[in-house]
C-alpha cells in the first residue's frame, strides 16, 4: 500500500483521461485506468489485481469499496441505475406514441432559426432543475429532433445539456445537489443550517452563473470556435450531426403535442413528490416534515427519483393506451428497447464509478486535503482562487463533483471559521471548481448522461465542450481572486459578465468561425 495517499492516487484517472483523448474510446480507457489503480493497490501482484477489479476482495480479506461488483451493487448506483432504465423506457413510449414527432413537427413550425432551439434548448434545460440525470435524459430525448432541423450538430446540443445540469442544479435550492451539499455540510458547526449555507453560496458560485452567461451569449452571437466549430460546420455543411444512429420518431397521425408534455410534467411533479417523500416531507416523526427545504436536505435522490419516474411511467403507459396512440404490444416492447437504449450509458457509468472507487482507495482525498492544509495560512485572501483550481483538479482527475465537495468543505470550513463573508466565498469556490471539473471530466457521470442524452460519441462530446468550459473556468479563476479581497458578490458577478463577453468578442474576432457564413 506504498501508493495510497500519494500522487500516485491520481495516476489512474489521468491514465484513462489521456488515454480517452488520444484514443477517443471511451470503454478501453477507463478500462486501463481501473487496472492501473487495480495494479497500485495490489502492489502489481497479478492474481491481487483481478480480485481488486472484479470484487474488490485482496486474498481473504475484504478492501472496502472496490471492484465493479461493489460499484454495481451500492444502493446509490443502483437506484440511479433503475432511474435510467425506467427514464429510458417513458422515452422510447413517447417517441413509439407519436409524442416526439408530434413535438419535431409543432417545433418546426414556431422554432425556425439555429439561435431560437438552442434557446429553447436552454431554458428546458433551466426548467428542468430538480436533478442532472433527469435533466440531461429528459433534455436530450425532447430537443433532439428540434436541433435537428435547424442542423445543430449533437456536440453542440451535448454542450447546452451539459452547460443546464450540474451548473443549474448548483444554484437551484431545490435540487438533489443542494440537498447532497447541505448534507456535507450539516454538522460542521457554522452556526447555520448546510441548506443556508448553499443558498448563501449561489451569488459567489461564479462559474455556474458565468456559464449560464456565455451558454446565451455565444448562441446569439451565432459563432463557435475549437474542436466544436468543426462539429458545427459539418453539421451545418454536410448534415453529419454526430449522432449515434438508432433512434426511433414514430408519426402517429392521432399523437399531439400533449402526447410530449404530459408525460415530462407528470415526470417533474413525481420525481419532485417522490424526493419530498423521502426525505420525510409527509412523515410527521422526520426532521423535513412539513418544511420543504429541510426535506429537500435529507432525501435520496438514488431512491426518490426511481420512485417518482415509476409512477410517473405507469400513469404515461396507461394514458396512452387511453389515446389509442400506441397498442399494447409495442407499449410493452419499448420497456425492451427503452432498457437497451441506456445500456452505453450504464456501461460507461459502471466504469466510470468503478475507477471512481480505485481512486478512493489510493487515497485521493488524503493527499488533496494534504496540499490544502499546507496553503492554509499563506496567501489567505487568494485562498478562494485555490480552492477553485484544486476543486477543479480533483473533480476532472476523480470525475465527481459531489466527492470533491465532500472532500474539501470539512477542510474549507475550520479555514475560514472567524470570517463569515470569506467563508460564504470559499465553499462558494470549492462548489464551483467541482462543478467545472465535473463538467469536463472524460469519467464524470453527468458528462456520461449528456453525451447518452444528445446520443453523441462521448468523447466528442468531452473534447468539443472543454475549450468553452475552461473559458469560462479561467474568468470564475479571476473573479475569486478579485472576491477574496473586494468580498462583494455584485461587484464581482458585474466583472465577470462583463469579461464573459469581453472575451467572446475577442475570440469572434480571431478564431470563431460562423458556420452559417462558411458553409
Amino acid at each position: 500500500m506504498e501508493f495510497v495517499g500519494t500522487w500516485w492516487a491520481l495516476v489512474p484517472p489521468i491514465v484513462a483521461i489521456v488515454l480517452a483523448l488520444i484514443t477517443k474510446e471511451t470503454y478501453s480507457s477507463l478500462f486501463v485506468g481501473i487496472v492501473v489503480g487495480a495494479l497500485l493497490l495490489a502492489g502489481f501482484d497479478p492474481i491481487n489485481t483481478v480480485n481488486y477489479i472484479i470484487c474488490g476482495t485482496f486474498g481473504d480479506a475484504e478492501s472496502a469499496n472496490l471492484g465493479f461488483l461493489t460499484a454495481i451493487s451500492d444502493p446509490w448506483n443502483a437506484g440511479i441505475f433503475v432511474f435510467l432504465v425506467l427514464l429510458g423506457i417513458m422515452v422510447a413510449l413517447v417517441n413509439k406514441g407519436g409524442g416526439s414527432a408530434a413535438f419535431g413537427k409543432w417545433a418546426a413550425k414556431h422554432v425556425k432559426t439555429r439561435v431560437g432551439s438552442m434557446l429553447a434548448t436552454f431554458f428546458l434545460g433551466v426548467l428542468i432543475f430538480i436533478d442532472d440525470y433527469f435533466n440531461c435524459l429528459t433534455v436530450g430525448a425532447v430537443m433532439r429532433p428540434v436541433t435537428d432541423e435547424q442542423k445543430i450538430s449533437r456536440a453542440k446540443l451535448s454542450y447546452i445539456i451539459d452547460a443546464t445540469a450540474a451548473p443549474i442544479c448548483m444554484i437551484a435550492p431545490v435540487s438533489s445537489w443542494a440537498a447532497a451539499v447541505s448534507a456535507t455540510a450539516a454538522d460542521l458547526n457554522t452556526g447555520v443550517t448546510g441548506i443556508q449555507l448553499f443558498i448563501q453560496a449561489i451569488p459567489y458560485n461564479f462559474y455556474s452563473l458565468l456559464t449560464i452567461v456565455f451558454l446565451i451569449v455565444i448562441c446569439v452571437m451565432g459563432f463557435d470556435y475549437g474542436p466544436m466549430a468543426k462539429a458545427e460546420l459539418e453539421a451545418y455543411r454536410d448534415g453529419r450531426t454526430g449522432s449515434l444512429g438508432n433512434e426511433e420518431s414514430t408519426v402517429v397521425e392521432r399523437a399531439s403535442l400533449l402526447d410530449l408534455i404530459l408525460p415530462i410534467v407528470t415526470l417533474i411533479v413525481f420525481c419532485v413528490i417522490g424526493m419530498m417523500y423521502v426525505g420525510g416531507f409527509w412523515d410527521p416523526a422526520a426532521e423535513g416534515y412539513g418544511d420543504v427545504a429541510l426535506a429537500f436536505g435529507n432525501t435520496d435522490a438514488s431512491v426518490g427519483l426511481p420512485w417518482g419516474s415509476l409512477i410517473a411511467l405507469i400513469i404515461t403507459f396507461i394514458y396512452l393506451m387511453v389515446r389509442r396512440v400506441i397498442s399494447f404490444e409495442d407499449a410493452t416492447g419499448c420497456f425492451v428497447a427503452g432498457f437497451k437504449a441506456m445500456v452505453p450509458a450504464m456501461l460507461v457509468l459502471t466504469f466510470a464509478l468503478t475507477l471512481k472507487l480505485a481512486t478512493s482507495a489510493l487515497g485521493a482525498d488524503v493527499f488533496v486535503a494534504g496540499l490544502m492544509e499546507g496553503q492554509a495560512q499563506s496567501l489567505y485572501n487568494m485562498l478562494p482562487a485555490i480552492i477553485f483550481l484544486v476543486a477543479l483538479g480533483l473533480a476532472f482527475a476523480t470525475g465527481t463533483s459531489w466527492g470533491t465537495f465532500g472532500i474539501l468543505i470539512p477542510i474549507v470550513l475550520p479555514i475560514f471559521a472567524n470570517q463569515p463573508e470569506l467563508l460564504t466565498i470559499g465553499i462558494s469556490a470549492c462548489l464551483a471548481g467541482a462543478v467545472c471539473g465535473d463538467h469536463i471530466s472524460p469519467i464524470s457521470d453527468t458528462t456520461v448522461m449528456a453525451s447518452a442524452g444528445a446520443n453523441v460519441n462521448h468523447i466528442e462530446h468531452v473534447n468539443t465542450q472543454i475549450p468553452y468550459a475552461l473559458t469560462v473556468a479561467a474568468i470564475s479563476f479571476i473573479c475569486f481572486i478579485v472576491a477574496g479581497f473586494v468580498q462583494n458578490p455584485f461587484v464581482c458577478l458585474a466583472l465577470g459578465i462583463v469579461l464573459v463577453i469581453g472575451a467572446l468578442f475577442v475570440l469572434r474576432q480571431t478564431i470563431g468561425v460562423k458556420v452559417t457564413e462558411q458553409a
